[in-house]
């Protein structure tokens, strides 16, 4: 990866647009470009799950940057975030959407026949099944891992980049920390959450 990831989580957020994810399988390999992202914070982001401190769930956030923190979302979905800044002070990137480059077919075995294209790695815990995440993946080395590997992608022209609150969170909503690809479809909808606080301000 060229883009440094040991920045906050904001600044390097967009910069994912357009990378790509890659797991390895016994079952073949599955490869999406990412076209969705949201920043989470540590101490200074109440919507972080760090925002009380270092827990065992948590500890992945804390550092090294460039390794996968996995959550169980909800008790159904796995979400994956990428780890950013640096060692010490918790902070990721959750990866949010993407568009299949690789291994749709498997992609689909493991979303549902029915699922169409664009739908197939749209939301965190999408992505996460298209591709095969679970919780034994949690603290994966993204940049060294020869399984499961994040890698330079075709560059995404600025002009397609934009940024709004974040989806479905219930504190910080209206902070302007989601990053996403305009027009994409594989982009997943805006959802505010029914538990969102009044304006935080960012």
């Amino acid at each position: 990866m060229n883009v440094s990831l040991a920045r906050p989580a904001e600044e390097v957020a967009p910069d994912l647009l357009g990378a790509v994810l890659t797991h390895a399988t016994p079952e073949g390999t599955v490869s999406i470009t990412i076209t969705e992202t949201e920043a989470y914070s540590g101490a200074a982001d109440p919507a972080s799950h760090a925002y009380r401190g270092r827990t065992p769930r948590t500890a992945v956030m804390f550092g090294p940057a460039g390794h996968l923190y996995v959550y169980r979302s909800h008790g159904l979905h796995w979400c994956a975030n990428v780890v950013t800044g640096v060692d010490g002070i918790a902070s990721a990137v959750l990866i949010r959407a993407g568009r299949v480059l690789e291994g749709e077919d498997l992609a689909r075995e493991r979303r549902g026949d029915k699922v169409e294209g664009p739908r197939l790695a749209r939301g965190p815990g999408n992505f996460c099944q298209a591709l095969g995440i679970t919780a034994q993946h949690n603290g994966t080395d993204l940049l060294s891992d020869a399984s499961l590997a994040l890698t330079e992608g075709e560059p995404v022209p600025a002009a397609l980049v934009r940024a709004g609150p974040r989806v479905g969170v219930s504190k910080a909503h209206d902070w302007q920390h989601r990053f996403y690809l305009a027009g994409d479809p594989t982009v997943s909808a805006y959802r505010l959450s029914p538990r969102a606080k009044p304006p935080t301000g960012a």
